[in-house]
């Protein structure tokens, strides 16, 4: 028998606020090297892609249903998509090139953060940025996790999907984070408090919107598709405009972020290949 959809939402909840922490530790432990990076960045925006393209955008059309389900469903990621954008133009956050000196060979014009003339109120702006995409990835948690909990069967691997994207993708945020922080010179108290704090953003905005729904009953069916088809614009966004550009600019290794980006995708579409015949229609 499965678990219900309110503890799923939980053990997800939990495991990305401690995945977060880890990442904005890992600068105390080890150097994250630069093409361990891309690797991962190209595999998550595969990911992010796969997952908004065959999870959250059809579960948005087949909850409304009907052109009309299919016209708001449209509407609801062009906002999604711009509101990431400008959030990305406003906050210039993601920045997740944390390598010092396994890549000083690389030709590219990506400075360290060594080099990068660090302000020691930099952060700000990049926690502020990444805490309001991270509440948006919650709330994609939440929406996703919610369809399942109100009848729409199989909408549970849709919410492993999402999961997994953010799951994979808070730590090098959190990351970003505390990296610069340190070369702001923030001693570790205010690192470790910013980040569990940035940890705690996720699981807070997919159990405001789990739980606080149902204050709108009467639509409630329609602010769960729409913040689906919300979520996948800003994933789409994240992916195109943000993580791709970034490996892409790095001439090296083309083949491996490739196969990883790819990876990304399968990795999306093989969770689809397990839900019930027929989710994907009307």
């Amino acid at each position: 028998m499965s678990a219900s959809p309110t503890l799923t939402l939980f053990v997800y909840c939990i495991a990305i606020a401690c995945f977060s922490l880890v990442g904005g530790l890992l600068p105390n432990w080890v150097k994250m090297t630069h093409t361990r990076t891309q690797m991962v960045m190209s595999l998550v925006s595969g990911l992010m892609l796969g997952v908004a393209f065959y999870h959250l955008l059809p579960h948005s059309m087949v909850m409304r249903g009907g052109q009309s389900g299919i016209d708001a469903a449209v509407w609801w990621l062009m906002a999604g998509l711009i509101t990431m954008f400008l959030l990305l133009r406003m906050f210039h956050f993601h920045q997740h090139d944390f390598s010092s000196d396994e890549d000083a060979h690389h030709d590219h014009s990506h400075a360290h953060l060594h080099d990068a003339g660090v302000h020691r109120l930099s952060w700000l702006g990049i926690a502020f940025g990444l805490a309001l995409h991270t509440l948006i990835d919650g709330v994609a948690l939440g929406a996703v996790m919610l369809g399942e909990s109100h009848g729409h069967s199989g909408v549970s691997m849709a919410g492993f999907g999402v999961f997994l994207a953010i799951l994979l993708h808070k730590p090098l945020d959190a990351l970003s984070i505390t990296s610069i922080m340190e070369a702001g010179g923030w001693n570790r108290t205010a690192r470790a408090t910013t980040n569990l704090v940035f940890a705690l953003m996720c699981p807070l905005g997919a159990l405001l919107f789990y739980f606080g729904v149902d204050a709108f009953a009467v639509t409630r069916e329609s602010i769960v598709a729409g913040a689906l088809a919300f979520s996948a614009g800003a994933f789409i966004c994240i992916a195109l405009s943000d993580l791709l550009p970034e490996v892409h600019f790095h001439s090296h290794d083309r083949g491996k972020l490739t196969l990883a980006f790819l990876l990304g995708i399968v990795v999306a579409y093989g969770i689809g290949l397990v839900e019930p015949a027929g989710m994907h229609s009307g």
